[in-house]
């Protein structure tokens, strides 16, 4: 199952996010989950690096399938948006697929 936590502090700001694991839907190289959640998290932090310039620490292991992305300051309108799009279509993807393969949650950091 992939793991998708979305870090916001107690007044609802995004303060960064991690994704982990294999989904485990189909075989690699056909698992239309991983690489649904994978596109969209990685066109995110692209995104956000290209477009708006953002202030984060990004990590990475392919091999357990992590990506860790920590905004070191608040996020510009812009990059709120970038992250709210994420969340839709992550939402989408675990609604389609389900829990099974795919979870969201939302910490509190």
């Amino acid at each position: 199952m992939t793991t998708i936590i979305i870090k916001k502090n107690e007044n609802g700001e995004y303060k960064g996010f991690s994704c982990k694991g294999h989904s485990g839907f189909a075989r690699s190289g056909k698992d239309i989950v991983c690489a649904a959640a994978s596109i969209l998290v990685i066109n995110t932090i692209n995104s956000m690096e290209e477009l708006t310039k953002e202030d984060m620490d990004v990590s990475t292991d392919e091999e357990s399938g992590f990506i860790g992305c920590i905004f070191k300051k608040d996020l510009s309108e812009k990059g709120k948006l970038l992250m709210d799009s994420m969340i839709l279509g992550l939402s989408s993807v675990e609604k389609q697929y389900g829990k099974k393969y795919l979870s969201l949650k939302f910490e509190e950091v």
